[in-house]
């Protein structure tokens, strides 16, 4: 008996819905800038073919990929300035596109002590434990880049 009295009394209650309006979305703002990043996405392999790595490659794989093919080295696998020592007023600065970058230490003079590596942010200058170098990220990606994992 209560259900009878809920299914009877259900429907009139229920405010009325009004159908969704169809909207354009050409009536939203343009967004424009002067930095465009690249699409770094290949076109894929077609139907029943086994696609290539430059057809399937994507990210940083194809950025190398790209950069090889033209004969250039996309990253610089130079070492860093080893001429001098870095102090924390004057840190040797290390060049990335991130806010961070792990990097490998072998002391003053180079190869005085083994490897150690160590996370150097930019807004600090970190120190290597054995020698007492210091280092600093010198950031240079998108300043509005909000990809960074803090």
């Amino acid at each position: 008996m209560f259900r009878t009295a809920l299914r009877t009394v259900a429907p009139r209650a229920l405010p009325r819905v009004q159908a969704p309006v169809a909207r354009s979305f050409l009536t939203s703002a343009i967004r424009l800038s002067e930095h465009h990043e690249p699409i770094l996405q290949g076109e894929g392999g077609k139907a029943g073919e086994v696609p290539t790595d430059l057809q399937q490659a994507t990210g940083l794989e194809r950025f190398e990929l790209l950069h090889k093919l033209q004969g250039e080295e996309a990253f610089s696998m130079e070492p860093l300035d080893a001429s001098r020592y870095g102090t924390l007023k004057e840190p040797v600065m290390v060049f990335s596109l991130d806010h961070e970058r792990i990097v490998g230490c072998t002391g003053i003079p180079a190869d005085s002590h083994d490897t150690i590596h160590m996370v150097v942010p930019d807004s600090k200058p970190v120190r290597c434990p054995e020698c007492g170098c210091a280092y600093q990220v010198d950031y240079q990606g998108a300043e509005d880049s909000h990809d960074h994992h803090h």
